[in-house]
């Protein structure tokens, strides 16, 4: 029996499980959406949790290298539909050690993936080209060629891509970005966003840490993947999780602040400018003298400013009034010719200035609360064929604002950016930070 054989035979089993569950309390099983989650950590389950919470939407597999992450996930999956059954009882979810296994299942409409950065182009690819559509954690790559390969495949493969920055979904910020976008603020001049250090550096760190024993049930040789080999230390992977991303300190796993926040923040940022699908044209580093942070300009001349902590923003520009109140995470502060307002989360409701932005944007609610529409925005588009609210170009672009921002900060000096052929200008020690080799046999 080929693997496939042995896969639809599984799809089958699974199919009479699901039968009394489908008829009581979801949809028909013809309009289910079929889907896996790839990597059980915590944003894995999370994902997990909103997909056992749709009606309309029937987990059939999860999948990590860590047996105690997958089994606990399965149990997670058959311990909910089994309440919804009249019996009490289900086994119609399986669990998988390698994705590979995952995407070859006929029965699967799409994946989420929650792993590592350094797996999500690879396993998006593989997906699409297996004829399922993708939701991906964000960044969706870890070097600027990697985004630009994916956003390739996906739009070849004609699939359903979304890429995780939730943020953009939530009703506030989308109408503020939608009002900043027809001028509300008249021209865009400034723009402010937080760009965290990693262990007192600005970019990704490599540091070399000793090796220690592989837990028992983690496959580590397949945690490490396509990234440079590097023996097993507990600072990159351990249960229980000791965080959302421990790995994402080290630049062959993961891309530091553009992993926690700063896609986010790229994602709201760029669709509030107009540029989702677009990018800087300058990445000015401090050292040149002419911002105290690093700075992006765009050819329209709007510029957007990296800064540690929202206080430094006082501190080294003056474009705000002194008494605004910047606080919180997840999207920025711009600065117009008309007026200032900001995106963040966290830090108490929506700050602005002069009073009247509000009415004119219709914001009677100022806090950035309540549930978003993200995954059910994925979910209509994989019915309907239609193209989500941050699909792979949007999303390679978000990744790659931050992907530019760390050449920059490794090189030490200013890059001149060509957004359109994706490529830094007469700069070939920058263009070799566009790609990274990976571990062989794992490629796009």
């Amino acid at each position: 029996m080929t693997r496939r054989d042995f896969l639809k035979g599984a799809a089958v089993t699974s199919s009479l499980w699901v039968g009394p569950w489908a008829r009581g309390l979801a949809e028909a099983p013809s309009e289910r959406i079929t889907v896996a989650v790839i990597g059980c950590g915590l944003m894995g389950m999370g994902h997990l949790n909103r997909c056992l919470g749709d009606p309309g939407v029937q987990v059939l597999a999860v999948c990590d290298v860590d047996r105690t992450r997958r089994e606990d996930a399965q149990g997670r999956v058959e311990s909910v539909y089994a309440d919804k059954t009249a019996s009490g009882h289900f086994r119609g979810c399986k669990a998988y050690n390698d994705y590979r296994d995952v995407i070859a299942r006929p029965d699967l409409d799409a994946v989420l993936i929650a792993t590592p950065d350094h797996w999500h182009a690879i396993i998006s690819a593989h997906a699409a080209q297996s004829g399922k559509d993708v939701y991906c954690e964000k960044p969706i790559s870890i070097t600027i060629q990697e985004g630009r390969r994916l956003s390739e495949v996906i739009g070849s493969h004609a699939r359903v891509f979304q890429t995780g920055t939730q943020y953009r979904s939530r009703p506030v910020v989308r109408r503020i970005c939608q009002c900043v976008r027809e001028g509300v603020l008249g021209r865009v001049k400034h723009v402010f966003t937080l760009w965290s250090r990693v262990q007192g550096s600005l970019a990704p760190v490599n540091p070399m840490l000793p090796a220690e024993p592989v837990p028992e049930g983690l496959d580590w040789d397949l945690w490490v993947g396509p990234a440079p080999w590097r023996p097993y230390n507990s600072a990159y992977h351990r249960n229980p999780p000791p965080g959302v991303v421990p790995w994402a300190f080290c630049e062959d796993f993961g891309v530091a602040s553009v992993t926690w926040h700063h896609s986010h923040s790229a994602d709201v940022i760029q669709y509030g400018l107009g540029q989702e699908k677009g990018g800087p044209i300058e990445i000015l580093h401090p050292s040149s003298g002419e911002f105290p942070t690093l700075t992006y300009r765009y050819g329209n001349g709007t510029l957007l400013h990296l800064v540690e902590h929202w206080g430094r923003v006082g501190d080294l520009y003056d474009v705000l009034p002194k008494d605004a109140k910047l606080a919180g995470n997840f999207g920025g502060v711009f600065v117009g010719e008309r007026g200032w307002i900001t995106t963040m989360y966290g830090g108490g409701p929506i700050e602005g200035g002069p009073e009247g932005i509000f009415e004119e944007m219709g914001l009677k609610n100022r806090e950035v609360s309540g549930a978003n529409d993200h995954h059910a925005n994925w979910f209509q588009c994989i019915k309907t064929r239609g193209r989500p609210s941050s699909d792979e170009e949007i999303g390679h672009r978000s990744a790659s604002l931050g992907h530019l921002a760390i050449a920059a900060f490794k090189l030490e000096r200013s890059l001149k950016w060509d957004p359109v052929k994706e490529e830094f200008l007469g700069d070939e020690q920058a263009n070799r930070l566009r790609s990274k080799a990976t571990r062989q046999p794992w490629s796009m």
